[in-house]
């Protein structure tokens, strides 16, 4: 089956192409065909279109909304210009899976989209305000362009994260708050902490009731998560992608009551306090310069810079605490695995992540850690610590074309 995978931000939609079916994924043979993205969807969109192993084509469009850019990434993928194998025709594309961000406690597992789904998805907008509209937006579009006949599935971020025990969901407040409004801690990112957790599965022969390790996705957004007998039994993310790590643009833990002491001293409404926290704060506020770690981590080094320093120290420091918390929570753990933008590729920063935690079992192979950078993948920990420390690339895509055909054959989830 030719699964088109599509995640569909406010202003932007990133799709791949992959061959995938219930035989190749137990072959572990699935190949992407194409890959893409559209960015600033609604004016002049910058498109970047790509068949695997062709040099990508970019371009400047006035795409107006996610209808009119899907229509030209199909057009594409069907066209002989993009030399996409196995593609001709709108028929030659069986399957959509989506990613969508919030599933709340109504969708603990990937499923086939139809009307009830859609309103599901639509009850959880309060919760993800930013991102499920857009999600629904990248379903209406594809079902407006391929039809009803062509399956759709939708593969929820909060689904790897609804095996969580009440213990870590809930907040202490006021339980009558969970029963009426369902404030609890859901966690996101759970397409990337699950991928990897079944690639370090692969790597290590692990079952998957013996997969005890703690996942740290760290790119613009990031996010522990703590994984015992296999599944999620705790993560860093909140009812919103706002609590937990410090990310690029966002704060992080905060203490609640600095909410009302900013609306008393700067006279900031509660939406302008939100959309500090949410794109102001971070790498980004904490440096006053960057929410990219490449660039705070060259400033330090050319220029000593004293808050790029900084940004990266409380960066560090805050990922530590959740390591030795999760590590408390689960009685240990066999693997810490990096995983995301910064986690993939940033040597220095999964250095200073590690530093001083000797105690804890955890010591880090310097060689071994400077080589595994640009997707590869591979074991960074030193012979003698007790902790095995592992870089793998996360790849949510794949596992969304797998879900997506495993729904859509209606064959179990094994991972």
């Amino acid at each position: 089956m030719n699964i088109l995978v599509l995640n569909c931000g406010s202003s932007s939609l990133k799709f791949q192409i992959i061959e995938t079916d219930l035989d190749i994924i137990e072959k572990n043979e699935d190949h992407q065909k194409a890959k893409g993205l559209v960015e600033r969807i609604g004016g002049q969109s910058l498109v970047s279109l790509q068949s695997t192993g062709k040099p990508p084509v970019k371009q400047a469009l006035p795409l107006r909304d996610h209808r009119v850019a899907l229509d030209h990434v199909i057009r594409w993928i069907i066209s002989a210009d993009s030399q996409v194998p196995g593609i001709r025709s709108l028929a030659d594309i069986h399957a959509v899976g989506h990613r969508v961000v919030h599933g709340a406690e109504k969708f603990t597992k990937s499923v086939v989209i139809d009307e009830t789904v859609i309103r599901g998805i639509e009850d959880c907008i309060d919760l993800a305000p930013l991102h499920n509209p857009a999600n629904l937006k990248g379903i209406y579009a594809a079902r407006d362009l391929l039809g009803a006949g062509v399956p759709q599935v939708a593969v929820f971020d909060t689904g790897f994260h609804s095996t969580m025990p009440e213990t870590s969901y809930l907040y202490a407040l006021p339980y009558q708050l969970y029963r009426r409004h369902k404030i609890r801690r859901y966690g996101f990112h759970g397409t990337s902490h699950r991928y990897v957790a079944y690639r370090y599965r692969q790597l290590t022969g692990k079952d998957l009731e013996n997969t005890n390790i703690i996942t740290l996705h760290l790119g613009n957004g990031c996010s522990a998560c703590a994984i015992k007998g296999g599944v999620s039994v705790d993560t860093s993310m909140g009812l919103t992608p706002l609590e937990g790590l410090v990310m690029g643009t966002r704060g992080g833990d905060i203490d609640p009551s600095i909410i009302e002491f900013l609306s008393h001293k700067e006279a900031m409404s509660l939406n302008e306090i939100d959309a500090m926290l949410n794109k102001q704060s971070g790498l980004l506020g904490l440096s006053g310069l960057t929410n990219d770690m490449r660039d705070l981590l060259a400033e330090e080094h050319e220029h000593q810079d004293r808050r790029a320093k900084l940004a990266i120290d409380i960066f560090c420091l805050r990922v530590k605490k959740y390591i030795g918390a999760y590590l408390a929570e689960m009685g240990g753990a066999d693997s810490i695995v990096f995983t995301g933008g910064i986690g993939e590729n940033s040597p220095q920063v999964r250095q200073r992540i590690c530093a001083g935690l000797s105690n804890l079992g955890i010591e880090i192979d310097e060689q071994a850690n400077d080589q595994l950078v640009g997707g590869k993948e591979g074991e960074m920990g030193a012979a003698d610590g007790k902790i095995k420390l592992y870089v793998i690339p996360t790849n949510e895509e794949l596992l969304i074309a797998r879900d997506t055909v495993r729904s859509v054959r209606n064959a179990p989830r094994r991972w």
